[in-house]
């Protein structure tokens, strides 16, 4: 096998110094750096000659970096469908590193039991069994950790925060010891929208169907219905149907809503979760209710599944691949130190961005003028 080409190797050749073919392969420039333009030019021939490789451990011992951006996800998400709800962040994530020219670290060995509330539960209703911090955490190989998932570990927040490490939620994060660097979905904005656009149809008991909390999430859209004058707040719950209409058990909530919707005289409704509002569609129709005559309704999310998409249902459009891109762009440039506007304080007198991006709505066709 051939011996791996170094940087001595190239400076021999170019007849430079060593130090010199550093200062190229890193592409150092400026006042302080005075290499001729035909001499940069003649090592990057070189280079390209030889086929050089940097070694990333030598690289990183010069400037304390590896170009490798870790992926944290706290539910499985690997492998991924084109139909699965985490294949556009994915996408984003994984073409903004390679334009920047950072590899992708996925860390699955981190298997924990964590509680689910408490002091270990995790910011959307507790973490299930992955933490960051254990015996074995291997966190310290990437540069900087990309969060990955509807529901992260209150206390892997905390320490991340106050240690002070580099890292970017996909999906806004309520603060932890201080505030947390994220990229979300601005649903306020787009669930205010929809309510407007239901007064406009007419619409004036609107009714919000979900928990409305505690995930950051589920609360965003509940305080954008409120924001925007939504009328009734229909929290999930288990009202038994009656007895000569027994459905599966996952569907024993919509009965309840159903009820509910009737005795609020609600005629538009917005469903947190999008298998519900598909569910209570099927519903309300074996009811022999007319949808969207009878009833109007919206989805404030995607499918959270690789299920079929009925795509008669109004429904937000979350901007996935958008928010993989830029937890990329934005957690390479907290690596680098480079500013970004809308930067906030931060816990250790440094700054944090925190973005929220514009939701697209999908017409559909269940969100209609009241007849």
């Amino acid at each position: 096998m051939s011996r791996r080409v170094t940087q001595r190797d190239i400076a021999r050749m170019t007849g430079v110094s060593q130090a010199t073919v550093s200062l190229v392969l890193n592409n150092r420039s400026g006042d302080d750096v005075r290499i001729a333009p035909e001499t940069r030019q003649r090592v990057l021939d070189a280079i390209r000659t030889t086929g050089y490789v940097a070694d990333p451990v030598a690289r990183r011992l010069v400037s304390g970096r590896n170009r490798i951006l870790g992926v944290f996800t706290y539910e499985p998400v690997f492998p991924s469908t084109a139909a699965d709800f985490y294949h556009p962040f994915l996408v984003g994530i994984e073409q903004r590193a390679e334009q920047l020219g950072c590899d992708l670290l996925l860390f699955t060995s981190s298997s924990q039991v964590s509680g689910a509330g408490g002091a270990g539960g995790g910011a959307d209703g507790g973490a299930g069994g992955r933490k960051i911090f254990h015996a074995d955490s291997r966190i310290g190989i990437a540069d900087g950790t990309i969060l990955l998932g509807r529901r992260v570990d209150r206390d892997d927040l905390v320490r991340l925060v106050g240690e002070g490490h580099a890292f970017v939620s996909v999906g806004r994060r309520d603060d932890a010891g201080g505030p947390v660097p994220y990229v979300g979905a601005d649903y306020p904005a787009a669930v205010a929208a929809l309510v407007e656009r239901a007064h406009e149809l007419g619409h004036t008991r609107i009714g919000y169907l979900g928990s409305g909390g505690p995930a950051e999430s589920h609360a965003d859209r509940l305080r954008g219905f409120q924001a925007a004058g939504g009328t009734v707040h229909l929290p999930p719950h288990n009202q038994q149907p009656p007895h000569n209409q027994q459905p599966p058990h996952n569907q024993l909530p919509l009965h309840g809503w159903l009820d509910a919707i009737e005795r609020e005289r609600l005629t538009a409704v917005l469903l947190e979760e999008y298998a519900d509002a598909a569910a209570l569609l099927a519903a309300a129709r074996a009811r022999g209710w007319s949808v969207p005559g009878d009833l109007s309704m919206a989805a404030l999310g995607e499918p959270s599944g690789a299920g079929p998409l009925d795509e008669t249902i109004t429904r937000v459009r979350i901007p996935r691949r958008e928010m993989g891109w830029q937890a990329v762009e934005q957690l390479t440039a907290a690596i680098e130190g480079v500013a970004v506007a809308g930067a906030v304080a931060g816990a250790a007198g440094g700054t944090v961005v925190q973005r929220l991006l514009p939701c697209a709505i999908h017409a559909g066709q269940t969100l209609v003028s009241r007849r």
